[in-house]
């Protein structure tokens, strides 16, 4: 990503209660963005309740949001440089949060993606200017703990989410979690106007590739409308094809202008690095499988498990707060471990660890579930330093600041597809079971026709009427077919996403090992 305009530098020394105030001020609203991310991923059962919509339509409050964070990274840098330091961190909080109050009053599903839309986008202009800040106050030999701290407050909101969104649901309403966040979000405007960095606005910033943005902007909006809609609509329906074809004549139209002179949004000279191309794939797959993970979980533990929304809300709460802890030990571990080598201890662990879901139904163990994911999230502490530091290793200096920016780009985009398109693959195997379970359920089969038998003497024990018997035992007998089918559909979705934390091995393969070279 060739930034068009780098933040203007801040060259002032900091007291110490300076240093923290303005940190404060930027994790706080960089906790508040994830957090509300994640928020709603306990929340999808209640929006297909309340919406009518199905997984693949109601994935788009988490992988929207995603794919818009991931294009507002691209013109973070830009806008710092036009408007000032400042001035962007208050504009992306006030955007943030009327993003959050629109989904709180959306009278209709689109309104509510809306509403994520603006906010993703808003949380993608910040993550750049807070690392930003960080690596200003904070002297460089002390900027490790700083971007230690930046991670484990990316890990914990992961985990943190998804709890207190399900104590929210389960005591009042679902609506209410996108105002839970708003008080923090004040905070950090209150704290950022009083102790960010002022680095003032430039009189002349270099131009912007509004052309690649405004390209980028279409596949991302017509790749994760198809994904949502595609189910309802029929894949091969002129309607998804339209868009299919929209997204190949905007990639290739993105692709041309990218390899022409001037400024670019991508720089794709950096894929000329072998190491850099693979770290690339590593990270957009990896990131692919995660999110898909945490968005899974909270879900199957309402949808199979029956577990209240603050029970299957805190699944993630136990692992995310031990891979943040395990942050600044990974992240040593990095300066003195060969890339190549954690990348594959982790990636075994969270592969495996997945795998060993795979047969998870309503009889597992909730701890069995709480400690797999624990493992998972260890693999990931243990890949991430090394996954986003690996493949600058070997950059020319010119190109570290825009190699940096592009893994930040796969990393989120990666998940946002990896959420999306496991709602899909979950939505379709749902389905698949639904229909097979239900053409064995014939007057030939013993095990239909005892459970007819046994569910009739139970109405009729509960004083139903016998006109009715026949009718409430084939609705219970639908029940217990849906329930089975979603059972093994979720059972499906976990080898989708254990085969999904495979794929970066490939990529790990064609690592450079000289790029990896300790000083």
């Amino acid at each position: 990503m060739t930034s068009p305009a780098a933040a203007p530098a801040v060259t002032a020394t900091f007291k110490p209660f300076e240093i923290w105030l303005a940190t404060a001020a930027g994790l706080t609203a960089f906790f508040t963005s994830l957090f509300t991310a994640s928020m709603v991923n306990v929340a999808v059962p209640s929006v297909i309740g309340s919406f009518g919509v199905g997984q693949t339509q109601a994935q788009l409050l988490l992988s929207g949001f995603f794919a818009m964070n991931s294009t507002g990274l691209l013109a973070s840098s830009w806008m710092v440089a036009r408007f000032g330091q400042r001035e962007v961190f208050q504009g992306s909080l006030l955007v943030f949060g009327s993003g959050g109050l629109l989904c709180f009053v959306a009278p209709t599903f689109e309104f509510l993606v809306l509403g994520r839309l603006v906010q993703g986008l808003a949380a993608g202009f910040l993550q750049p200017l807070i690392m930003l800040v960080l690596v200003q106050v904070f002297p460089p030999e002390k900027r490790g703990l700083a971007m230690a701290m930046f991670t484990m407050g990316v890990t914990a909101a992961v985990g943190i989410g998804p709890a207190v969104g399900g104590v929210i649901i389960e005591a009042y309403q679902w609506q209410l979690i996108f105002l839970a966040p708003l008080p923090f979000a004040c905070l950090a405007a209150i704290l950022g106007f009083l102790f960010l960095p002022g680095a003032p606005r430039q009189s002349s910033p270099s131009r912007f590739d509004w052309l690649g943005f405004a390209l980028v902007n279409t596949i991302v909006f017509c790749w994760f409308t198809l994904l949502g809609n595609g189910q309802r609509w029929g894949w091969s329906s002129d309607v998804a094809l339209g868009f299919v074809a929209a997204i190949v004549a905007a990639g290739a139209v993105f692709y041309w202008s990218q390899r022409r002179l001037g400024v670019t949004l991508v720089d794709l000279s950096l894929f000329q690095n072998r190491n850099y191309a693979a770290g690339f794939g590593i990270i957009f797959f990896y990131g692919f499988g995660t999110l898909a993970t945490i968005y899974a979980f909270p879900i199957f533990g309402q949808l199979v498990q029956n577990f209240t929304p603050t029970k299957a809300g805190a699944l993630l709460l136990p692992a995310s707060l031990v891979a943040a802890a395990m942050m600044p030990l990974t992240g040593r571990a990095t300066d003195i471990i060969s890339h190549r080598t954690l990348l594959f201890v982790g990636l075994v662990i969270s592969a495996v660890s997945v795998f060993g879901l795979t047969d998870a139904d309503s009889n597992t163990h909730y701890w069995y579930i709480a400690v797999m994911l624990l493992i998972t999230r260890i693999g990931s502490a243990i890949v991430t330093p090394p996954m986003m530091t690996a493949p600058l290793l070997g950059l020319p200096a010119d190109q570290m600041q825009r190699g940096a920016g592009l893994a930040n780009f796969a990393v989120i985009f990666g998940g946002a597809n990896g959420a999306a398109l496991y709602a899909v693959f979950l939505e379709q195997r749902i389905q698949h079971h639904t229909s097979f379970l239900a053409t064995t359920q014939t007057d030939a089969n013993d095990t239909t026709r005892e459970l007819l038998n046994g569910a009739g003497m139970l109405i009729s024990q509960a004083g139903v009427s016998d006109p009715a018997h026949d009718a409430v035992a084939v609705w219970h007998l639908k029940e217990m077919i849906v329930a089975q089918a979603t059972a093994l559909g979720f059972q499906d979705g976990f080898v989708f996403i254990a085969v999904s934390m495979m794929i970066p091995f490939i990529p790990l393969i064609f690592m450079s090992q000289k790029a990896e070279t300790k000083p």
